[in-house]
C-alpha cells in the first residue's frame, strides 16, 4: 500500500522570503532504501514514485481529498503558527534594553 506525507514546506534557510511555502505538498514515502551504484559511486533508487513525484495543492483539504480518492494512506503534518514580531534597528540602542554583558 502506498503511503504519503502531506505538509507545508518550510521556508528556505538560504533566503528570507516565503516563496514556494504557501502550497501543500503530497510526497510519497520511499518503499526501498537507496543504494550505492558500484560503477559510478552515485546514490540511487529504483523507486521513482518516492524520489521524483511531488504533488502540489492550493489547500490542505484538496491534498487530503486527493489521497482519499486514490486510496493513499497519509500522514498529515500541521505546521506550527509562526509569529513575526516587527523590530526596529533603533531598538538595539534603547536605554532600557537589557544586556548580557557588563562594563
Amino acid at each position: 500500500m502506498t503511503r504519503a506525507r502531506i505538509f507545508l514546506p518550510p521556508k528556505s534557510a538560504m533566503q528570507s522570503g516565503w516563496a514556494k511555502t504557501r502550497r501543500w505538498v503530497l510526497q510519497f514515502e520511499p518503499k526501498m532504501a537507496k543504494r550505492l551504484d558500484p560503477l559510478m559511486g552515485w546514490t540511487g533508487s529504483g523507486d521513482t514514485l518516492a524520489t521524483q513525484v511531488r504533488l502540489f495543492f492550493e489547500t490542505r483539504d484538496e491534498a487530503v481529498a486527493y489521497a482519499e480518492r486514490h486510496g493513499i494512506k497519509f500522514d498529515l503534518e500541521i505546521p506550527t503558527e509562526h509569529r513575526c514580531r516587527p523590530k526596529a534597528y533603533a531598538d538595539n540602542f534603547r536605554f532600557d534594553r537589557r544586556s548580557n554583558w557588563t562594563h
